[in-house]
């Protein structure tokens, strides 16, 4: 531990001697696809090699649910009788694909390991998603078996043509057909496809972002320096007992590529919540099954705010505690530190995409009280630029789009070249879409590129106009668009779900954001809900379906 009195000071002189020559998390330069790059230089060449060397972590347990315990041991077992069928019985060759249409549960991450122990690529298809987007992604990516469970199962087209195993009847069968089969992972190249998962679709149509071995080998040291940097500030847990809650759909980067996959690696273990959220199921979960971490959505805290008083749970096991996948206001999170001991002290947010596979940005606690609203500075090996419009970097304070280069940035978009190349430029820079700014190094959202609203040629950003929004005590939450106008091209509109026992009028929203922001961003359409917003699996709100 550095003896420095100043914070900022004492965590650059243990990063640099974590990731400096020679330290365990050693920074280079490498060209990846034609691109230099920083990457970790120690990291796996595959998740093969990962899944191989989890077996040193034997009986310690790497998946818990409510009923169910399966350790390091019985996982690799597991994975390699599967992956056997798999290979014997179904023709799987690498580069061919695996789908999993399923809930969360044990089968879907055993899958996803047999498969890409193959050099296959497994893909996670939204179990949210009706007949027909069902019917869309398995036509996208054409997987030579798919793994359902019987709820999806009963979804599938008619004539689909795919062999499918069944969560409830095949997968407890198949896992246990060959016992003690040891694992024998295909080598495969550190850039080839492993995974598929789709966007959100919060728009259009979801694209599938290939994420690659070297990907994901990179999230897993990311994970591993956070661990390693928690220990050098004096955190006395060994971070293999370390026990993170995974109620996030695993179809998604929160769930399978910052959880189940580094959980493997560093011998801690996931407990699975199964079935929709419920807050007094997960904390009792939490406090039966001593959860450390627990990374939500905005609208999963939220339900937790909603549940009232927390004082009969035993929740003194929570270490930490942050927000993804979704905006949260300063003033949301504050209420979240009233009602939640743990995020007093440890709150952290984050900015990534499903493009990215993990985090681009993080914020700590230290940046959310410093800078109520950041996103947090660039996390290791991530370049991170604002450009213009001429894709030139801007200097700190200029907004613009964020761009990104880093291991972890996806392949491209499966099937779709043409969209991959609006993506991803020739020096694998990522476009995201996404406005913002750099303030003293760190990321502050401004919005989605797609959700820009241009009134009277002034630029209104949505974020902004739903951050002032959300303060107002009666609001519960609230979606701001552009609606055309004749005169201005686009007007404000709100569309706010307030709460039944403060009565709202829509004259009173207008003056409260009136006085916190510029007259035109103030909504001129306004719709008073009770309702809440229509929401997608990974806890955004699906514009398309908002009606204004």
């Amino acid at each position: 531990m550095t003896t420095s009195t100043d914070p900022q000071a004492a965590a650059l002189a243990v990063m640099t001697g974590l990731t400096g020559p020679g330290g365990p998390f050693e920074l280079a330069r490498e060209e990846v696809l034609g691109a230099p790059m920083t990457v970790f230089k120690n990291r796996a060449r595959s998740l093969g090699e990962v899944l191989a060397a989890s077996v040193q972590h034997g009986e310690r347990d790497y998946l818990v649910t409510a009923d169910r315990r399966i350790t390091f041991a019985q996982h690799a077992e597991q994975v390699a009788s599967l992956a056997r069928v798999l290979r014997e019985e179904h023709g799987v060759r690498p580069g061919d694909r695996v789908g999993v249409l399923a809930a969360n549960g044990p089968e879907w991450i055993v899958s996803f390991w047999a498969t890409v122990s193959l050099g296959a690529i497994a893909v996670g298809y939204n179990s949210w998603w009706t007949p027909a987007e069902i019917a869309y992604g398995l036509e996208d990516t054409s997987p030579k078996v798919l793994v359902a469970d019987a709820k999806r199962r009963a979804l599938l087209p008619e004539d689909h043509g795919i062999t499918v195993l069944g969560v409830e009847d095949d997968l407890p069968r198949l896992v246990a057909r060959h016992p003690g089969e040891r694992l024998s992972p295909v080598e495969v190249a550190e850039d080839a496809p492993a995974v598929v998962l789709y966007t959100s679709g919060t728009s259009g149509r979801p694209k599938g972002a290939v994420h690659s071995h070297r990907n994901l080998t990179s999230v897993i040291e990311f994970h591993r320096l956070n661990d390693a940097l928690a220990v050098a500030f004096g955190d006395p847990t060994d971070p293999r007992d370390r026990r993170y809650l995974l109620c996030l759909p695993l179809f998604h980067i929160a769930s399978l590529h910052n959880l189940a996959v580094p959980r493997l690696a560093t011998g801690s273990t996931a407990v699975i919540h199964q079935g929709a959220f419920d807050v007094d199921r997960v904390l009792r979960l939490i406090e039966h099954e001593r959860v450390t971490h627990w990374g939500a959505v905005p609208t999963m805290a939220y339900r937790l705010l909603q549940h009232g008083d927390l004082s009969g749970y035993d929740l003194s096991s929570l270490t930490a505690f942050s927000l993804s996948s979704a905006p949260s206001s300063p003033e949301f999170q504050d209420r979240l530190r009233r009602a939640l001991p743990v995020a007093q002290r440890a709150l952290v947010d984050s900015y990534g995409l499903t493009e990215s596979c993990t985090a681009l940005a993080v914020a700590t606690a230290a940046d959310l009280a410093e800078a109520p609203g950041t996103l947090g500075r660039p996390i290791a090996t991530v370049e991170l630029e604002i450009r213009d419009e001429s894709n030139r970097a801007l200097p700190e304070g200029a907004e613009g789009e964020i761009c990104v280069r880093s291991p972890y940035n996806m392949l491209g978009y499966w099937n779709a070249p043409e969209a991959t190349a609006r993506s991803i430029d020739p020096d694998r820079w990522m476009h995201t879409g996404d406005i913002g700014t750099l303030e003293q190094g760190r990321v502050r959202l401004s919005a989605r590129r797609s959700d820009l609203i241009i009134r009277g040629g002034e630029n209104v950003y949505p974020a902004e106009v739903e951050g002032a929004l959300a303060e107002h005590p009666g609001v519960r939450e609230c979606i701001v668009v552009g609606r055309p106008h004749d005169e201005l091209g686009q007007e404000v509109a709100a569309v706010v779900v307030t709460d039944p026992a403060q009565a709202v009028t829509e004259t009173e929203l207008a003056a409260f954001v009136g006085a916190r922001l510029a007259y035109y961003k103030v909504p001129t359409s306004w719709r008073i809900a009770s309702e809440p917003l229509p929401r997608n699996a990974t806890g955004k709100v699906i514009r398309t379906r908002v009606e204004i």
